[in-house]
């Protein structure tokens, strides 16, 4: 017996990277899930594998009759929608102020949280009415970034602490019938991209040596894997053991804030840099 049997949900940004880790768990705990993801490729590869126990919708998060189509063509194929979860999003790639071009930050800032902070709003307007009437819950996906500084530079950042918000202010809004809670994994190796604002769009964060970097720097020791992270929207999605937990975020970072401090003070060469 799966801890999903007979649940459905819907997942933003599901056909790669914690996404899809998440969609392979929900289905294996019992769900069948719907995905919204704008690559059809990815859609078709999902359904390739899955069958019958995924639909996809091709699709921008930043468009609400995306996330409605997303919601209706679930509703359709399953019947209902239990729990919904905003996970699709972009990274800055930690580009500091000091480095931001002057002429690309309007677009950045635009482009960052109409990603980040408007697709998780709009996936929650999109599927309040089913998540109703399942007396359901809303999962999002925020970061150690949430919490921390140098998760991301501060376009990333900021939209992950408005995600925390987003999740406290919903939960208020939703409550008594649906429960809101977040996510906060730290780094992973998936195929994370950037804005297109800032030319990185085609980039990778696979491209970076994150278990090298990042792994000696946890308590953990080492850097999880997308898989390993899916334990927690699990948790969350179950109704027997999660009926307490609404507007609560979960550090899941591999111990991020209880680590010791490599360097205080990132900006030491901004003297040098902008020297008359």
């Amino acid at each position: 017996m799966g801890r999903l049997d007979g649940q459905v949900a819907l997942v933003t940004g599901g056909a790669s990277g914690l996404g899809r880790a998440i969609v392979d768990r929900f289905i294996k705990e019992g769900a069948r899930v719907a995905v919204l993801d704008r690559s059809k490729e990815r859609l078709e590869e999902l359904k390739s594998f899955h069958g019958a126990n995924v639909v996809g919708t091709v699709g921008d998060v930043r468009s609400l009759s995306d996330n409605e189509a997303a919601v209706r063509d679930c509703v359709v194929a399953f019947g209902k929608l239990d729990c919904a979860i905003g996970n699709a999003g972009i990274w800055d790639y930690s580009t500091s102020l000091a480095d931001l071009p002057a002429d690309k930050i309007d677009q950045a800032f635009d482009e960052l949280f109409q990603v980040n902070v408007k697709g998780y709003m709009l996936v929650a307007k999109a599927a309040l009415p089913e998540l109703v009437r399942s007396e359901g819950s809303l999962i999002y996906t925020v970061s150690n970034a949430g919490f921390y500084p140098d998760g991301g530079g501060p376009l990333y950042t900021a939209t992950k602490h408005a995600v925390v918000g987003l999740v406290k202010q919903l939960a208020f809004e939703f409550g008594p019938y649906v429960r809101v809670n977040g996510v906060a994994p730290g780094g992973i190796g998936t195929d994370l991209r950037g804005p297109v604002s800032l030319g990185m769009a085609e980039r990778s964060i696979e491209t970076i040596p994150l278990a090298d970097m990042a792994g000696p720097l946890i308590p953990i020791g080492r850097l999880p894997t997308p898989e390993e992270y899916t334990g927690a929207y699990v948790f969350f999605a179950t109704r027997g053991d999660t009926v307490p937990s609404t507007g609560s975020v979960l550090n899941y970072d591999g111990g991020v804030g209880a680590r010791g401090f490599a360097s205080a003070n990132a900006g030491k060469d901004l003297k040098e840099r902008f020297k008359k």
